[in-house]
């Protein structure tokens, strides 16, 4: 259902109590993976949102929730997220973006917030895409990608561009980081 207002927007994304907390905010900060690992979790959690186990293991997944949000920080985990949903896979991501941009501790929102703008851009939700690009930007006011999505939007591309591209890219960023030695 589609959100009416812009302070329903702004609350949509709006940092949670989690978020604040200093023994997940060391949990993410000390957080340091692989960009392998870093994708693998990636995977993982969206598997907990897939199977609708996520909730099941309250300490498990905020483990597995740290793990992807500091891992997301590097580029080419962040692309590989940005590609790993379908179709038929959209609306569980879309709730995964959320659900981690809202926990993020400062300093780790503006990935998060990148993916879950693309993301719902491609939904056809260009106020929300919007609004998430704007908790980027306070977050890290030069963020490239938050910058490049920006433009991107005004310019008024074409949602489903952005499966295109992903269908192009996504391959490309597996091989880099799962064929790689380096990456291990």
């Amino acid at each position: 259902m589609p959100l009416l207002d812009s302070h329903a927007l702004v609350d949509s994304i709006a940092p949670l109590a989690l978020s604040e907390d200093s023994d997940f905010i060391a949990s993410v900060s000390t957080s340091h993976l692989s960009q392998r690992d870093g994708a693998i979790s990636v995977i993982d959690l969206a598997s907990r949102f897939i199977a609708g186990s996520i909730g099941s293991n309250r300490v498990a997944d905020q483990l597995l929730s740290a793990r992807v949000i500091s891992a997301l920080r590097d580029i080419q985990v962040r692309d590989f997220a940005l590609g790993s949903h379908d179709g038929a896979t959209i609306h569980i991501y879309a709730m995964m973006w959320q659900y981690l941009l809202r926990i993020a501790p400062t300093g780790y929102v503006a990935p998060i917030a990148s993916l879950y703008a693309a993301l719902c851009y491609e939904n056809g939700e260009g106020a929300l895409a919007n609004r998430s690009l704007d908790r980027a930007r306070v977050d890290e006011p030069s963020y490239s990608l938050a910058a490049l999505l920006r433009k991107v939007f005004s310019a008024g591309w074409p949602p489903e561009s952005f499966a295109a591209m992903r269908k192009d890219l996504h391959p490309k960023v597996c091989a880099s980081i799962f064929d790689s030695p380096a990456s291990s």
